[in-house]
């Protein structure tokens, strides 16, 4: 090997510690002494030729070099275990989907977008990761997902080679557990003012056009809890701490897992879901299958 050749077992040891906050936590991970941890960090550093690591405290931070090794590292073995995977698969004819799914996306709806891959005839094995809007569309970029499944498009400018495919549209209603239904039902929405009411934070695209329709409706409600988690928002509603917003589309589901029935239809307020792929052109019959099930039913909901 060239001096200059990097040391994949060393920058495997790089990528445990960062991964586990510490040289000692690696080392229970590996099986090894905390002094050969220590030595291929150090055996690394000298190969790169700059710290990736430095001391704050009692703990090591990463350096900004770190930052920008464990970003390719974690493309490189995120690469290792895809190929470990399809290669145990190729006998089974299974198809590997790697969705990342937008945190502010209910899951009943990233359910329901996904649901039709399941009836393909070649079996599909689903990898799901939740992360932020923006950290999925930058794995998207670098083709660590196959699809980004979220409720907004792309803005428009954006430098990334994506796209984005509408799937479907639907109404909100305003749902909450039966006596809080009960409670301000009549007269809706007049009857909201005051009425306790749990929301997803402004970073949410949703929120902006709730606040719209408060407005225009002369509606204040008692806000008791903002939520950037729509399935943390969705379990304090059925524990009847406050009414929320839902899909239309999806009301015999909230009603069923949620125990929430409605108080009044919000048609003005609607949701959009997309499917982001980073080609025009979509390949992978996954997400093929998704695209076609949002054509063949329609856009629009509710």
């Amino acid at each position: 090997m060239n001096q200059n050749d990097l040391n994949f077992r060393h920058l495997y040891y790089f990528w445990v510690v960062a991964k586990e906050g510490g040289v000692t936590r690696a080392a229970e991970r590996l099986g090894l002494a905390v002094q050969t941890i220590s030595t291929q960090l150090s055996q690394l550093e000298q190969q790169v030729g700059t710290a990736l690591f430095a001391q704050q405290g009692r703990r090591l931070v990463l350096t900004e070099s770190g930052r920008t090794a464990l970003r390719y590292a974690d493309q490189i073995f995120l690469l290792g275990e895809q190929l470990h995977d399809a290669l145990s698969e190729v006998d089974t004819k299974k198809i590997r989907l790697t969705v990342g799914i937008s945190d502010s996306l209910p899951k009943l709806t990233a359910y329901r977008m996904l649901e039709t891959t399941m009836q393909l005839e070649r079996k599909v094995r689903l990898v799901c990761y939740e992360d932020s809007f923006d950290a999925l569309l930058a794995d998207l970029a670098l083709h660590k997902l196959d699809v980004v499944l979220t409720d907004r498009p792309v803005r428009g400018g954006s430098t990334l080679k994506v796209f984005s495919h509408l799937l479907f549209e639907s109404a909100t209603m305003v749902v909450g557990t039966p006596a809080l239904a009960l409670a301000h039902r009549q007269d809706f929405p007049r009857s909201l003012n005051g009425a306790p009411f749990l929301l997803p934070t402004r970073n949410n695209a949703l929120r902006a056009k709730i606040d719209d329709w408060f407005g225009q409706h002369a509606v204040r409600p008692d806000i008791v809890g903002e939520f950037e988690d729509n399935a943390l928002l969705n379990t304090f509603g059925r524990r009847g701490l406050g009414l929320f917003f839902a899909t239309a589309a999806l009301a015999g589901d909230i009603e069923e897992q949620f125990g929430a029935v409605l108080v009044g239809e919000v048609d003005a307020v609607r949701e959009q879901f997309f499917a982001i792929s980073n080609e025009r052109k979509i390949e992978h019959p996954g997400v093929e299958a998704i695209l076609a099930s949002a054509q063949a039913s329609g856009t629009h909901a509710g």
